[in-house]
């Protein structure tokens, strides 16, 4: 499906800020192109799961954000990471395995290298099984620096306030594991 407004158009609109442009765009891609992703790319989702697990939510991830990827080159744009983001700094939390959400954060640059601002993309998933229960939410934050952003997400959810860096998550995990030998 064609988006109402092109991602130059929006960022034009003087009414709203870059960022938030930006989110609204990236908002509309993944409305319109969640569920065709998961619906065209099913038998290449599902092996990725078979043989890689939760590694396939990346691939759907990946999947999902190309046409994103391929507008920000042409417009001059350049998120870092790139979308939906870093993994080893995401927080993943949920009531059981089968209802997660991951939130993971992009910094938008131009091609000058001026921060516009971050794009944090939160992805419901369910680890018992291939399965993306709900539509992909992005929210976009005007901070740019890693512990800006954790503070500025701490402050809009509890639950990602005492969520782990996946990496210390991992860490501890590993640690547990050496302990229950």
């Amino acid at each position: 499906m064609k988006q109402n407004k092109s991602l130059k158009e929006l960022l034009q609109d003087s009414n709203i800020s870059r960022i938030n442009a930006i989110a609204q765009y990236i908002e509309d891609h993944i409305r319109e192109n969640w569920q065709t992703v998961l619906q065209e790319k099913r038998d290449q989702l599902q092996k990725a799961y078979s043989e890689g697990g939760d590694m396939a939510y990346g691939t759907y991830l990946n999947l999902l954000f190309l046409a994103i990827h391929k507008q920000f080159k042409e417009d001059g744009l350049h998120p870092q990471p790139r979308f939906p983001g870093d993994f080893d700094i995401s927080r993943e939390w949920g009531e059981d395995d089968s209802d997660r959400q991951r939130w993971m954060w992009s910094t938008v640059y131009t091609l000058n290298g001026e921060p516009l601002g971050t794009i944090v993309t939160i992805v419901f998933h369910d680890h018992t099984q291939f399965r993306v229960p709900r539509q992909p939410q992005i929210i976009s934050l005007s901070e740019t620096s890693k512990e800006a952003v954790v503070e500025a997400l701490s402050l809009r959810s509890d639950e990602f306030k005492h969520a782990l860096e996946f990496t210390v998550e991992y860490e501890e995990y590993l640690r547990s594991q050496g302990s229950s030998e």
